[in-house]
């Protein structure tokens, strides 16, 4: 946006403010929601996004693993934080926060659920969470009823996957994250 003024510079001050405000609408409008950013995963996969919602948790092994719903608690995104990142802190919690980073996509199929099995069997699966079967959090933001074990959650996703199959061709589950490399929380 280009603006035009009188030699006395008189208007400069306010020609600034205005061109600023602009500015600050057009990078607003690139900023997505979380309900948006689920909606349009998969062609943003891969690409540099804004993203912004409520902090419902953080993960307390780290503060590395941030989790943000959109319109309800079924549109959830987790936001994974890079080393350029950090972690995050505990302010973030119940705030409204803005994330910059990368859409990443995350393949849910047969031969993962085996590896988990196998991981399972031999007792060297990673623990993550204070259930028996894992984070709460994760679960709702893969779309998931809360299991008691791990091995639920795995027949869920084996259900799942042969109804998408079925209905779609497509023998996996699509999740999404965001690699984060910068936050803030909004006032």
């Amino acid at each position: 946006m280009a603006l035009m003024t009188a030699c006395g510079g008189g208007n400069n001050r306010q020609n600034n403010t205005a061109e600023s405000e602009a500015q600050e609408e057009v990078a607003q409008e690139n900023v997505l929601s979380v309900d948006q950013l689920l909606a349009e995963a998969q062609p943003l996969t891969g690409k540099q996004i804004e993203v912004e919602g409520i902090c419902t948790h953080i993960c307390k092994h780290g503060g590395r693993k941030l989790f943000m719903m959109g319109s309800s608690d079924k549109k959830v995104m987790q936001i994974l934080a890079t080393d350029e990142l950090g972690a995050f802190t505990e302010e973030c919690v119940n705030s409204m926060v803005r994330v910059k980073g990368t859409l990443k996509e995350d393949r849910i199929d047969e031969a993962y659920l085996v590896e988990w099995e196998q991981q399972l069997s031999q007792q060297t699966a990673p623990k993550h969470g204070d259930g028996k079967a894992g984070c709460d959090s994760e679960m709702k933001a893969r779309g998931e009823a809360v299991a008691a074990t791990m091995q639920q959650r795995i027949d869920g996703f084996r259900k799942r996957i042969a109804e998408r199959k079925e209905k779609e061709g497509k023998e996996y589950l699509s999740f999404y994250h965001v690699d984060g490399v910068s936050y803030e929380i909004l006032k």
